[in-house]
């Protein structure tokens, strides 16, 4: 072989671009094998998720999807045959289960856990083809927390009506139930999904995840705990209420059916929802004690997992006006939140102050009976002191007890709640009830709300009392 500079000048110059061509091929199948063993590791997971990916759409198909059970064992989803999934509770559980099919994707616990249910792990994913050598012929069950009784109980509650409902174990996190109004039938969905999507009142959408709602009057416990740590208030002050709050520039607040409540301190404000008292302490913390308080309450916090929900829409605080102020006390202004939210504002003063991470997935067992995963109860953040908790937590005993939320009372159960009737844009208002109860030897809250249906402590709160005898 000649060196590379002798020759003519026409010689070098070709021998120099061969070169350099070679230099270019060998950097490219380095570039390839880089990217082959990235896609057999890093990227496998993704591909092997990848909804054009018919290889492993059709290994799915021959696989018997494991059950998603509720706490007692009792089946929410279940597979007979390889293909054919049937729900025994249908729609009343369709927000939890979701749905499957091969035109149409999936959705809730059956997308969420898709890789679980067909009896695969990450680790057996990154493995390529060999994973059909590993992969069982029944996938692994899903124990999620639901109670489905308790579900089931405020599904019908309901009765037909638009609206959502959560229900937690204020100690752990732990889901046990999550209701949407209207539903739909997880085994019809691919046949229906023409008309499903169509329909205006939003079948398909998780309302206690995704419906974004004003909170209404539901929001005071947390002004009343934010007014007390800003101190602008305390527990002796009083307040005069003649029904109506002038906040300037023409613009008033005034209190549901013109009630006057007349001289009230905060635990009597709470009880009655008087909104002339917390639009006033919205305007003495102002913009920043505001926002500090949402915040500390976890309202810009998104949830993730099994339960991936967006963070409330807040107002840009740093320039409301006076008027939208003393809106956001009584929660109202452009203020939206989920009902998720609010169950774990409910869930704060419930538990001390703390807020624990929802979860909705308690366990993941093979055929065979083995635990392979299993979710531990976690602290997710403290919105408040204990002795705040206590305190708002017993204003909304009293609210329950002898105020206007007497509808959720239980003989010989404590239950605490506030109700809330939202000013809706759209339509007539939404009723709303938040709260907590100890009963069947747990401390549960629960966030409730019916679209358009008027007062919280007429249309919320029996539903509330309903969900709580189910857990007797």
């Amino acid at each position: 072989m000649k060196d590379i500079g002798k020759g003519t000048d026409d010689e070098r110059q070709t021998r120099l671009h061969v070169v350099h061509v070679a230099v270019v091929l060998l950097a490219l199948i380095g570039v390839l094998a880089l990217y082959i063993c990235y896609l057999q590791t890093f990227g496998a997971e993704k591909l092997a998720h990848h909804p054009l990916n018919q290889r492993s759409a059709q290994a799915e198909m021959e696989i018997q999807r494991g059950s998603l059970l509720d706490a007692k064992g009792r089946a929410l989803a279940q597979s007979t045959a390889p293909g054919q999934r049937s729900y025994p509770m249908g729609a009343a559980m369709a927000p939890v289960t979701g749905y499957i099919g091969e035109r149409i994707g999936s959705a809730g616990l059956e997308g969420r856990e898709n890789q679980a249910l067909l009896g695969r792990t990450d680790e057996m994913n990154r493995l390529g083809p060999v994973t059909q050598l590993l992969q069982s012929d029944r996938g692994n069950d899903v124990h999620t927390t639901i109670n489905a009784d308790v579900q089931q109980a405020a599904y019908d509650a309901f009765a037909g009506r638009r609206g959502a409902a959560v229900v937690l174990d204020a100690t752990t996190g732990a889901v046990l139930a999550m209701v949407s109004c209207p539903s739909y039938d997880p085994a019809r969905v691919e046949d229906d999904w023409d008309s499903l999507r169509e329909q205006a009142d939003g079948p398909l959408l998780n309302r206690v995840l995704y419906g974004m709602y004003p909170p209404g009057s539901t929001i005071k416990p947390m002004m009343a705990d934010a007014a007390l740590a800003a101190s602008v208030t305390n527990t002796t002050e009083t307040f005069d209420c003649d029904g109506v709050l002038d906040v300037g520039g023409g613009q008033s607040i005034r209190e549901a059916h013109g009630e006057v409540h007349g001289t009230v301190n905060l635990e009597q404000a709470v009880t009655e929802s008087c909104n002339v008292t917390f639009g006033q302490l919205a305007v003495r913390m102002g913009a920043k004690k505001l926002g500090d308080a949402f915040e500390r309450f976890g309202f810009t916090k998104e949830l993730t997992g099994d339960l991936a929900s967006e963070a409330a829409h807040l107002p840009d605080f740093g320039v409301l006006g006076k008027g939208d102020t003393a809106q956001v006390g009584i929660g109202q202004s452009s203020l939206l939140v989920t009902p998720m939210e609010m169950a774990l504002v409910a869930a704060a003063f419930a538990n001390g102050g703390v807020v624990m991470q929802p979860y909705l997935v308690q366990s993941v067992t093979t055929p065979s009976g083995l635990t392979i995963r299993e979710a531990r109860p976690e602290k997710w953040f403290e919105a408040t002191t204990p002795e705040r908790a206590a305190l708002i937590d017993g204003y909304m005993e009293s609210v329950v007890t002898r105020g206007t939320g007497t509808a959720a009372r239980v003989s010989g159960i404590r239950v605490t709640g506030k109700t809330g009737t939202a000013e809706n844009a759209q339509g007539k208002d939404h009723a709303w009830f938040i709260g907590s109860a100890d009963v069947g030897g747990r401390k549960i809250a629960f966030a409730i709300i019916v679209e358009n249906s008027g007062g919280g402590g007429i249309e919320a709160a029996p539903i509330a009392k309903k969900i709580v005898l189910s857990m007797e």
